[in-house]
Parts: C-alpha cells; structure tokens; sequence
C-alpha cells in the first residue's frame, strides 16, 4: 500500500504545481523511526512523508475581523439574530437583533442579507423562510491534546485506516501532540462541543497502536470539538457527504447563504457570495480580497521578532509567543511598554502571557468575556484544561477592574467559564 499512497500523492504533487509546500517521498521503516522515533517498529514497514499546511485558526479568524474593519466594514461582536421583518412578497427587509450579554434588543435595515453561519445556516434560513427546506448536516469531529513527548517530532503522522474507515491526525500543536478527529453525525447542541469519554478511548486506542506508549485518558491535557457543515447532497454517513461550499439566494426572501465549505477554500467562499449580492444589487466590480494581505502579515518581516526582543527585553518564549500569534502587530504590543512598563511581567509563571497582551486583546480585539480572552483570543481552553482553569480568576478580575464590572458581575463571569471548562473536563 506504500507505493499506491506514494503514487496518488506524486499526482497529488503534480496537480498543485507552483503552489506545493514540497514533494513527496518514500521512506524506508530506517527513515521513518528517524522522523518520528515512537513509531511502533512492529508496525511499520514503509511510509509516505508529503507536506501539508497549518493554520491557527483563532488567529487567523481575528486576522479576517481586523482586516475588514481596515477596510470599512462595521464589525460587532456577541449578537444574536432573533428574526426577520419581511415585505408583503416576503423579501427580506430587516433583521432584529439581541446583544447577548446585556440582552438589548433591536433592529437595522439591508438591502441584502448574507447568512455565513457555517453549521447554523439552517436556523438562519428557517428564521428567513420557513417553508425552505434544511440543507445542512453538521458532522461534529472531536480532538485531544497530549503530552508532546509521546511523540517527539516535528512530524506529523496520519493514520490511513481505522476500523470504520476515517483518517485520524497526530499533529504537533503549540508544544504538545494534536490527535483527531472522530466523524459523527451532531443535532447542534451547544454542551455537545467536548469530547465523551467513548471518543477519548476511541482515538487512545489508534495512538497505542501506532506509536510505543502507553497513552491513558488521565494523559489528556485538553480536547475540543468542531463541527463540519456539510451540504445535503446524498444520503449515507456524514463522512461521506461533499466537503464543498454552495451559494443559495433563496428565491423568496433574497436572503444570500454561503453553505459548507471549509478554511482551505475561504476566499474563493467569499468571492462567490459577494458576487451573488452584486448580482441581486445589479452591480458588478472585481474582486479585490483575493490576494489581499491580512493584518499581522502586512508589515511582517524575518526580523519581526528580533525587533520585539529588542524593543521589549522580553525573553525568547514571550516573544516566540507573541510573534506566531499576532505578527506584526505584537509590535504594537510591545510598544505600550513604553507607556506602561510594568505591563512587561507575565500574568502566571510558566505561560508566556503577559499583562500588555492582555490589555491589547481588550482593547484592539472586542474581548468581552474572560472565555473571549482565553478561550477565543489566546486558544488555552483548546491545548491545556488545567492552565485554563489557572488564568480564569486572574483574567476575570484584571478585566473586571478594566470594564469597571461590579463583584458580582465579575463573579458571573469567572465561576460561568470556569463550570463549562470543569464540565468538560468531567465529560472526558
């Protein structure tokens, strides 16, 4: 089977053209313990090595939000769709919406209303429409994170085949070992996010079998789940639906979904569906956005970090740190030193979050809520559990003192994100 996955991977190769990270190779079972020393050698006799990218996606997301504030667009944050107010041949005419952390409500005028809610596209839909029907299957893939010495490696290892045919991950991942993912088919319930115990043991189960160790669910440091929109297009598993994206202008309220879809093909998802406005608004342009250079790259050098370090005195971990994170603009980060020297000392020992970062996402990103800031901002709730449950008190009450929140309005906030991280941890 080496030399089949070998040869769809050098067609793989050849399709990408210009665009490869790099080639493919066929390695000996020597070669392979090489690269990933763990690797049961019982089990291994030959293997394929090609490259493939990696991306933070929090990070990443910010990028875009920042980006298109740049670029003019209103962004705001934690509100909710709670209905639409439509003419009398049921186009779409306005949208009322509730802030969900002061429970506001109000409403604003469209001329076209884009629905890029992923796997709730349906709900969106329905609210729009009632007599549509639903297109979305929502496929919930689970992940844990483990100790990085269990595998020692800046590789990453796919595991081809499982008993009920899915691929599974071993990814290095901000310093520990990425392991994932399940496939199964969610109903969208908000509490269903984590993983069971039954998932945890079912993807132990392919580690022990493919690396030397001895991997047991007390070694989980944290795990999380995703969810997948599929689009309808047949029946069967979800596994087996087209990972594809569909633009729909539903004929009725001219509301303008972006269904499916996934981060590879964002931006040709985007395109697609600005074109779809434009086309209801009998206006065309360009696409401007295709190569468009996001906030943190569009000033970012090789020296980035050098410069930071000697801007900051910062040692080499805080500025690795908040290099990868927010290129070029830890710079920014870096220069509220100048005003605030103290904001230079970290918030716990042994992380590399700092107090200037803290106050940055505060101020420059619409953090919140302390789970905005840790979960959604700094992605700790994604690689450590107990380093999450650390940060909480000391976030919540750093912020509290920033929004001017009152003890029992700080007290809301901590012990309500410090529950639903205990109840993941207990779910595991």
């Amino acid at each position: 089977e080496g030399a089949y996955y070998f040869i769809g991977l050098k067609l793989y190769d050849a399709i990408s053209g210009r665009t490869n990270i790099g080639g493919s190779e066929l390695l000996r079972q020597r070669k392979a313990l090489e690269r990933i020393p763990t690797l049961k050698k019982d089990n291994v006799y030959t293997a394929v090595l090609y490259y493939d990218g990696q991306l933070d996606d929090q990070r990443f997301n910010l990028a875009l939000v920042e980006t298109a504030a740049q670029q003019g667009a209103l962004c705001i944050n934690h509100l909710a769709a709670d209905g639409f107010a439509t003419s009398q041949n049921g186009q779409l005419t306005q949208i009322t919406l509730r802030c969900t952390l002061s429970g506001s409500v109000f409403s604003t005028s469209a001329k076209v209303f884009v629905n890029a809610t992923g796997p709730f596209a349906d709900a969106i839909r329905l609210k729009a429409n009632p007599k549509v029907q639903p297109r979305i299957r929502a496929s919930r893939g689970v992940h844990i994170v483990l100790p990085k010495q269990m595998m020692p490696s800046s590789q990453a290892l796919l595991i081809p085949k499982t008993h009920d045919g899915r691929l599974i991950f071993a990814i290095p991942y901000q310093k520990h070992l990425l392991v994932g993912t399940t496939d199964d088919e969610s109903a969208l319930l908000e509490n269903d996010f984590g993983p069971t115990a039954a998932e945890v043991d079912y993807l132990l189960e392919y580690v022990n079998t493919y690396l030397d160790v001895n991997a047991k669910a007390s070694d989980v440091l944290s795990g999380f789940g995703g969810l997948r929109p599929l689009i309808v297009a047949a029946t069967g598993n979800t596994k087996d639906l087209v990972r594809d994206h569909e633009v729909e202008v539903d004929p009725t309220s001219k509301l303008v979904s972006i269904l499916g879809g996934k981060w590879t093909t964002y931006r040709l998802m985007a395109a697609d569906t600005v074109d779809a406005v434009g086309h209801l608004l009998g206006k065309k342009a360009p696409c401007r956005t295709a190569n468009m250079t996001l906030v943190g790259a569009q000033n970012y050098s090789h020296t980035t970090a050098i410069t930071l370090q000697q801007q900051t005195g910062w040692d080499h971990e805080v500025v690795k740190h908040l290099d990868s994170k927010y290129g070029d603009m830890a710079l920014i980060i870096g220069h509220s030193l100048h005003q605030h020297p103290t904001w230079r000392q970290r918030l716990l020992p042994g992380m590399p979050y700092t107090y200037a970062e803290l106050y940055y996402v505060l101020q420059h990103e619409m953090a919140c809520t302390v789970k905005d800031v840790v979960g959604r901002r700094w992605g700790t709730q994604l690689a450590n559990w107990q380093q999450t449950l650390d940060l909480i008190p000391v976030v919540g009450t750093l912020m509290a003192e920033h929004f001017n929140w009152g003890a029992a309005e700080c007290a809301r906030h901590i012990d309500g994100y410090r529950k639903e991280v205990e109840t993941l941890m207990q779910l595991a």
